[in-house]
């Protein structure tokens, strides 16, 4: 028996927990190298035990996804982002919830555009400076991890600019539900990383400019269109895998 043939029976709970994480990994909601949650903080967003996602990160790591690091700046790592072995169950996880994923994705898209509006019309000149230099960091940050880590400050310093705490709540809240690495986006499979980055760099500008000449409607409907990227990345790892939507 190889690594990639351990079989984990698939009605328990571990395996749910499993299919989530390779799922999210391969969607590039955690990309190489980048560090998973603790387990607790795992166990609460995924409204499991310590035990049983303490058993799926073994099966991560079997399965060759993640290492364990030792030592004070250790933790779960991701090692690869997309290995044959996970094509079975990114497919089978889009394909039965791919109707859910669907409606969240543009709930959390209006909810966005709600945000962008509200960050036009009440960001302060101190928002501006922020937002500005989030923008110029995404504009300079390489490829991949240093990129979506990039993205993540960007969208984090707009959402503060809008002044809302309830607003930022349920975004953060739908979000959750979408990425278990949120705030951080889905980043997508590594074929067409660059060129999402680079529309993403362009529609960041449009929505940055937006929000500080005041412009709101702008703003509000950019920021709806930017947000779609999630679904339609989505939909290409579903493709991808072979499957169909339930």
């Amino acid at each position: 028996m190889t690594r990639t043939d351990l079989v984990v029976d698939p009605g328990s709970r571990v395996a749910a927990v499993l299919e989530r994480l390779v799922t999210a990994i391969a969607t590039g909601q955690y990309l190489p190298g980048s560090r998973l949650p603790a387990e607790r903080d795992l166990a609460a967003v995924l409204g499991a035990g310590r035990t049983t996602v303490r058993a799926a990160l073994a099966q991560l790591a079997d399965r060759g996804l993640v290492e364990t690091r030792r030592g004070r700046h250790g933790g779960t790592f991701v090692l690869q982002q997309w290995p044959e072995s996970s094509t079975e169950i990114v497919g089978r996880t889009l394909s039965a919830g791919y109707a859910q994923l669907r409606d969240l994705c543009d709930a959390i898209a209006r909810l966005h555009g709600a945000v962008c509006r509200a960050a036009a019309e009440h960001r302060s000149p101190a928002d501006v400076v922020r937002v500005q230099d989030a923008l110029a960091a995404y504009a300079a940050a390489d490829s991949g991890l240093q990129s979506q880590q990039a993205d993540s400050a960007l969208h984090v310093a707009i959402i503060d600019a809008a002044h809302n705490d309830t607003l930022r709540r349920v975004l953060r809240e739908l979000e959750g539900r979408l990425s278990i690495g949120a705030p951080a986006h889905l980043w997508g499979a590594p074929d067409g990383m660059h060129a999402m980055e680079v529309r993403a760099l362009r529609e960041h500008r449009a929505l940055v400019a937006a929000i500080v000449a005041g412009r709101a409607d702008e703003a509000e409907a950019l920021a709806r269109a930017h947000v779609a990227i999630d679904l339609e990345l989505l939909t290409a790892a579903l493709a991808r895998s072979g499957a169909r939507p339930g």
